[in-house]
Parts: C-alpha cells; structure tokens; sequence
C-alpha cells in the first residue's frame, strides 16, 4: 500500500471532489467508510446530496472556525491522505478500509486511539482499490495537530497492516533515493519527444563527468564542455566554490528560461560538498612514474573490483558503503568506453545500479581510491581494440552485484536490492556481447592437439575436482590458447593456472573454463617472474599448501578439498544461490536470471 499525503485550505473543495462523479468518471459509487465518531454525514448515501455536503463540511470545519476567531488556525487546515492498495491484492471491504483508515490517523497523530480531543475526519471510498481521508488539523481543544513526519509514520503503519491482511508489500526505500521526476516533467518530456525527463538525463550525465573527473576543477570543466547541458557555478563572497547547477537546453520554462537543478535535486551524492569529498579521495598512482612500467588500468580496475566482495564480508560497512560508491563510479564511465552495440544495456546497468550506491551508511570513500584511480586512467587511455579488457572487467562486475544485493538484503535495504537486481540483467547481456568475440579468437587460436593434451594433464593435476567439467566446457579452447600464449611469454602455466584456481573457486562452476581463460589472459600480462622470485615463492607457506593439494604431490590427501576453501578471498561464494536467485557461482556467468527472494545467508 502507498500513502500520499498533501495539505490544503479549503475543506469543501476537497469534499466536492470526493464525492464527485460527473468530471471525475472514474469515481463509482462515493460514500464513507469511517469518520472520526462513526457518525458523520454521508452525502453519498443521503436523499439530499448537496445538503448533506455542506452539512459534512460544517461538521469538519467546526473547530476550524473556533480557532481561527482566536487567531490559532493554521492557514493550511486541511489534511488529506490517498491509500492506495496495489494491484495484485484482493478487493478489501468496507470494514477492512475502515480498520485501516483509524490506524492511520492515529498513527500519524491526526486522532490519537483513545483521544477524545483528536481532529475530525472521514474515509471516503469512490473507487475499489483505494480510499481518500479527509481531515481538519484543529483539535477540540483547538490546539493544531502534532502531525510531523506523518509519511513516513503512515508508510510504517500500512507496512504492517500489508503483513497482517497478507497483502502485497512494498519495496520501502530510506530515504536516500534520488528525488524522483514530477508527472509534469513527464509530460513535458513527452509533448517535447523525450525519452526521459531532464532530471534524469542531467543526473546520469553528471554521474558520468564525476566518474570521469580527477578534481572539482575537470569536473566542472567537463560538464561545461558537453552539448546540450548549461552550467553555472554558485560562489561564496570569498570567491570559493559554494556549489554548482545544470540545465538542459531543450527544456525551458514558458518564459523561455533555463529550468536548473542543483547537484542536490538531482541525487543526494551529487551535491557539490560530497563530489568535492569522492574526487579527494582518488588514487593517484596511475601517473607515468620514469623508469617504471605502466600499469594496464582495466587490469587493475578488474582486481579492485574482484576484491569488492570480500570487502562487503567484513564488518566495516562504512567502507564497504565506499567500495559499492566507488564500483557504481565504474559502471558510470564503462558506456564511455564501449562500443555502441554495448552501450544501451551498459547505460542501464549505470542507471539501475545507482540507487544501490548510497544507503543510510555513510560512506569513507578513501576506502576505494584503488578502483576510483583506475576509472580515471581507464577513461583517458585510447579505446581497447578488442573487448576482452571489458569482457574480463564485466566478469568481475556480476560478481560484485550479487554481494552487493546480498550486503544490501542482510541490511534490509529492499530498494537497493530490487536495483541491484535489475542491474545485474543488463550487466548479464552485456557480458553475452562482449565476452563472445574475444572467446571466439581465442578459440580460433587454439594451440595443436599435443599441446592440448599437455593442458589437459596439468589442469587434472592442479584442479583434478573440476578438470573434466572444464574440458568439456565450450570454452575450453580460448583457455588452452590463454596457457599456450602465457607459456610462449615465458610464464610457468602450471604455476600460473594453480594461482589463478586458488585465488577464485571454482565450485560449482556452470563455465568455469571461461574464468580460467580471463585470468590466465590477464595474469599472464604481468612480467614474468625472476628466478629468484620463483625460488622463494616456491618456499612460501601458501606456495606449499597449493603443492601439497596436487596428485602428484607425495602428501596428496583427502584433506586438499577443505584446505582449498581457505584461499577463497575475492569470489568465495561463487557456488551459492543468493538472494538474487541465481547462482553465485557466476564464474562463467551462466547466472539463472531469476530473482525470486531466496533467504539470505552470510559466507563463511
């Protein structure tokens, strides 16, 4: 059920418009179903309607006019309240609205149970699905009603009378959604051939300036630079910056004015003060550094957001609030860097995805400066030329959604997760694009048959668990190809396919070979360790437990399965059902796409 609540001064045009069913055509049959002593007037069950209308009022006003001959009446006395049943639920009765309409007011303090000195009011019914209560704000004892934060008393109210009738219930938000946009701005957008209003389109384009931006001074050159979009910078007498507001061109008032918003109508973390706090906190290591090899940015930007669900276990939610922040960041820019038969799903993604990046938890955003700093070098490095960069980003990117609406659902923030759902459809198709090229040339490459078979040996040796679901995965030969090239680069293979088996589980697996081919594809990029390097590395406790799991080792024992569970950091609970209703496992995101709420569980 959803409740509006508005405020008037007049009480008998809002009686008219009840009870009215000659303009409004879609009232049948008005009539009361409660009142504040269950004796009120009825003007739709009365011989005399227009009598008995006014009668209604007089009684609703009563104490009004007692007040306002002391000059105590409030100018607005009128309060009025929609409740309105969704859907999918039954047809209540009478009764049941009655019920519903006296804990309401109550609830919201416009007539207190038990108060005999609560205002005056009616319930009307004049259609099935809802009921409109109208009420005066003067109490008996003519002082006004103690009625603050009436909405969100009334939204706590009718979600447990939803659970008590077994109606339908609400995905109940916390306050820190974006404002959303008026039916008048539909509608202008509409007659004008929008597809979406101006606040969405200004919200989405200064999401992207942010994602983008390096410092308060690029972003806001950034948005002045862009087509379309007016920019004015608010400042304080000092001359520092105070804030900032945007308009669309194509979307003016009837006197031909810009119609601005500020950062803060737009979204509550696009507010200048909060962007001025997320653009210190980026990292600034992507900077060219003489004598030092060059980071890949996507490379990097993968590994940041790899580790994102393992952030989301722990127990600092401030800075997991910062990494979800700083994910959603990344999502802004990736349309960006797309090509465009990507770019409509990946918009989408960006777009559902930005309600699960802010909650009631305040975010310390310096937190992520990892992931932030490679979104921006991501942003000014040339296009990549094929799309495993961003098919292995994506990979990584489904991943962090399912912990993320698990992290929300555990929290109870329900509009988060209902986001993060629906991000996760777009993200799921455009990984199916992207991923298909670059695994078709891999394959097209595959190594000869003597080389596949050395393969084969060794993944039955370091995964022996999963070697034949490999094998028979379709990506099997763009993985056979990954060790080949990794191999001619100088890299050990079987050292480098034990790495990447033991950084990312594979249980449960539908694709596990597409996993392997993207992280062996992206590992093998790295330099190529020293000799030394590999001597110590080989003496390393962590190296010994891995060789200790492998057949071939001489203390090889049933204990190698369990033991595998402890290097599970970035993506252990791939091969979980979450509460998104699909597979964790999303190792080669074959995700089941439904989102049916499963119970939530934490991982171990």
């Amino acid at each position: 059920m959803i409740a509006k609540i508005r405020s008037g001064k007049e009480t008998a045009g809002l009686i008219r418009y009840l009870f009215d069913t000659k303009k409004a055509k879609d009232h049948t049959d008005p009539h009361l179903v409660a009142s504040w002593d269950g004796f009120a007037p009825d003007p739709g069950r009365a011989d005399d309607f227009d009598a008995t209308r006014k009668l209604l009022v007089a009684d609703l006003d009563l104490h009004v006019k007692q007040a306002r001959r002391l000059g105590r009446a409030p100018e607005k006395h009128v309060w009025h309240c929609s409740i309105r049943a969704a859907e999918t639920d039954r047809i209540l009765s009478d009764e049941e609205w009655a019920d519903i309409a006296r804990r309401v007011v109550s609830a919201t303090g416009i007539a207190p149970e038990g108060d005999s000195d609560g205002c005056r009011w009616v319930a009307v019914r004049h259609a099935p699905d809802h009921i409109h209560i109208a009420a005066t704000k003067v109490r008996a004892d003519l002082r006004t009603a103690r009625h603050w934060n009436d909405y969100l008393t009334a939204d706590r109210e009718l979600a447990a009378i939803e659970k008590e009738y077994g109606l339908f219930q609400v995905v109940r938000g916390d306050r820190t959604a974006a404002k959303r946009t008026t039916r008048a701005e539909q509608e202008k957008a509409r007659r004008a051939g929008h597809e979406k209003p101006a606040r969405e389109r200004l919200r989405a384009t200064v999401r992207t300036a942010v994602a983008a931006a390096t410092s308060v001074e690029e972003f806001v050159h950034l948005l002045s630079h862009i087509d379309g979009v007016l920019v004015e910078v608010v400042h304080f007498p000092s001359g520092d910056v105070r804030g900032y507001k945007v308009a669309s061109e194509d979307t003016t008032t009837a006197d031909n004015e810009p119609v601005w918003f500020s950062g803060s109508e737009l979204a509550p973390d696009l507010s200048f003060p909060k962007i001025k706090k997320r653009l210190e906190s980026t990292d600034p290591q992507f900077a060219d550094k003489p004598g030092r090899r060059k980071p890949n940015p996507w490379h990097q930007a993968t590994a940041a957001a790899e580790r994102i669900p393992h952030h989301l276990d722990q127990t600092d939610d401030e800075a997991s609030q910062a990494h979800l922040a700083a994910f959603g960041e990344a999502l802004d820019a990736l349309p960006l860097l797309a090509t465009q038969p990507l770019r409509p799903q990946l918009r989408e993604a960006a777009t559902a995805f930005e309600r699960a990046t802010r909650s009631r938890i305040r975010a310390e955003y310096h937190h992520a400066r990892a992931l932030r700093g490679a979104v921006r070098a991501m942003v000014r490095e040339p296009a990549p030329k094929d799309g495993a960069v961003l098919a292995m980003f994506l990979d990584a990117a489904i991943l962090v959604v399912v912990a993320a609406a698990r992290w929300h659902q555990l929290r109870h923030h329900d509009q988060q997760v209902v986001a993060a759902q629906q991000t996760l459809l777009h993200l799921q198709a455009a990984y199916d694009q992207a991923a298909a090229a670059p695994l078709a040339a891999l394959a097209q490459r595959q190594p000869p048959q003597q080389a596949v078979e050395r393969q084969i040996r060794r993944l039955r040796q370091v995964v022996p668990e999963h070697a034949e679901q490999i094998i028979e995965d379709p990506a099997f030969a763009a993985l056979t190809t990954a060790l080949a090239e990794a191999e001619a680069s100088g890299h050990d293979p079987q050292r480098l396919l034990q790495q990447v088996a033991d950084q990312r589980a594979l249980n449960d697996a539908r694709r596990p070979a597409r996993v392997l081919a993207w992280r062996i594809q992206r590992f093998s990029e790295r330099p190529v360790p020293r000799a030394q390097a590999r001597a110590a590395q080989a003496h390393s406790p962590a190296w010994a437990d891995s060789a200790a799991r492998r057949p071939d080792a001489p203390e090889h024992t049933a204990a190698a399965a369990p033991a595998r569970s402890r290097h599970r950091h970035d993506g252990a609970d791939h091969g979980r059902t979450d509460s998104l209703g699909v597979s964790s496992s999303r190792a080669s995101h074959d995700h089941s796409t439904k989102t049916q709420h499963a119970p939530a569980s934490r991982r171990p």
